[in-house]
């Protein structure tokens, strides 16, 4: 018996393409129909509401080399040309290091792990002499093979070759593709897709599937944060995602050698330099805190490189140096910027939000007090604070909220006392509190994701029924 449903052309479409050929990907429909993929993608979540698709997701890992390994399809290894100029007489230390550069050490430390060369002490250098001319090794084996190309993960021959490569920096690149497909099911098979739509009425059918319009639930936790954080007597203040690096770094202590200021660590804004960013005094009076407190010759022109903002605490202390408040209750919350690799806890940008007090006498244990009255009203109520070390805080300590659904404590936000050397510059006598972290942790908690990158997937069926109240 043949189904009667009011079904759209693009369903109608797509079910006669995967009744033709089942188990296509969104691409491969796009492909056979002249449908777009937002059309597609649209027409799989209306099959699947109506229990006509179903969509199997996998993922499929890829080998390939990264830049040293590819170079060394030609060079070879480190060890390989250790042993090549060694192969017809022993060499000094001083000759390898002028040929090697700086792969001596890694060359000679892997060829004595491998029993290739002896080590004889002399009185002018230590000499390097082989053994004997080694064998190809099974590293050298798995790189032949994978070449320029790409190898399944599951398809590599050697998985302890391959572990060994991947503790060597830029040797191993493992890439995770996703795909989905998409399939029929049972009552999709009996549907009659040319029938017409207008006929008899079945008042029996289910109605159509309204969704109204709604927040992104990220967007709804950034907004209970901020009410939560208005609720407790706090005023939020502003600024730019672009800032000198004399307020994202110099500001808070951090010195200009410091490994967070590299470029693999911040964005830098290439050829945009800050003009007029701070008031001599605070210049005079920054530059002071740094020659006193790191010992060594700070310079302004590392300070006027404009830089993403790289947290919001560039904004709070801006505000504690242009008001020198006696009193003071403020919150900064938007979006931050650091160059990581992005996994399932890391993104390349995200949201923070940080919150300072300034009192006469306020202390590390009101600061604890704050904590735990702002996390009992995001409904957290399991709390615990761990002895810890930030850059621009002492004492410091980390908030550990427990996870019912993982069974764990985690960690969220960091907390503790600016220190002298970042207040004092800026004519700030009082104690002043101050703690923050990524707004994304918070999320993941209320909504038990597991993944940071799940809130910008645009996964349809998930932003459509998840709870607005946790």
């Amino acid at each position: 018996m043949l189904l009667s449903l009011v079904l759209h052309p693009i369903e109608k479409t797509m079910i006669k393409i995967l009744r033709e050929t089942p188990n296509l990907a969104p691409e491969e429909i796009v492909e056979k129909t002249n449908l777009s993929i937002d059309q597609i993608r649209r027409g799989i979540e209306w099959l699947k509401l109506k229990n006509l698709a179903v969509v199997l997701e996998s993922e499929k890992s890829l080998v390939t080399l990264g830049k040293n390994g590819l170079a060394s399809i030609d060079e070879g290894l480190p060890e390989r040309k250790l042993v090549n100029l060694i192969e017809n007489q022993p060499v000094s230390f001083d000759e390898l290091r002028k040929k090697l550069l700086e792969e001596t050490n890694i060359a000679i430390a892997n060829a004595k792990r491998n029993d290739w060369i002896t080590i004889q002490k002399e009185e002018s250098s230590n000499m390097v002499s082989l053994k004997k001319m080694p064998e190809q090794t099974s590293e050298e084996k798995l790189i032949t093979s994978i070449g320029k190309g790409k190898i399944p993960l599951e398809k590599i021959p050697d998985q302890s070759a391959l572990e060994s490569l991947k503790k060597r920096p830029d040797y191993i690149i493992i890439e995770t593709i996703k795909s989905k497909t998409v399939s029929l099911t049972d009552d999709a098979k009996l549907i009659d897709v040319d029938a017409h739509d207008s006929g008899a009425i079945d008042v029996t059918a289910d109605a159509p599937v309204v969704f109204t319009a709604r927040t992104h639930p990220l967007k709804d936790t950034i907004n209970e944060i901020r009410e939560t954080f208005v609720s407790l007597g706090f005023t939020e203040v502003l600024g730019s995602l672009a800032q000198p690096s004399f307020w994202n770094f110099d500001a808070l202590f951090t010195p200009q050698d410091h490994p967070a200021r590299e470029m693999q660590d911040t964005f830098y804004i290439k050829g945009k330099m800050a003009e007029k960013f701070a008031t001599p005094e605070q210049i005079r009076q920054v530059s002071k805190s740094h020659k006193n407190g790191w010992k060594y010759d700070w310079n302004i022109d590392a300070a006027k490189k404009m830089v993403l903002r790289t947290h919001t605490t560039c904004v709070t202390i801006n505000y504690l140096a242009e008001n020198k408040p006696e009193e003071a209750r403020v919150f900064s919350l938007g979006r931050v910027f650091r160059n990581e690799k992005v996994s399932y806890k890391h993104l390349v940008e995200f949201n923070q939000v940080e919150g300072i007090v300034v009192g006469k006498n306020v202390s590390l244990r009101d600061l604890m007090g704050i904590q735990r009255e702002f996390y009992k009203k995001l409904g957290l109520s399991k709390i615990k604070f761990w002895p810890t070390f930030f850059p621009y805080t002492e004492p410091s300590l980390q908030t550990m909220v427990y996870n019912d659904k993982l069974e764990k404590w985690v960690e969220l936000f960091g907390m503790g006392i600016f220190r002298p050397e970042v207040t004092k510059p800026f004519g700030i006598t009082r104690p002043v509190l101050a703690w923050g972290g990524g707004i994304e942790r918070i999320a993941m908690l209320k909504y038990g994701v597991n993944d940071v990158r799940e809130f910008y997937n645009n996964n349809l069926g998930w932003l459509r029924n998840v709870p607005k109240c946790q």
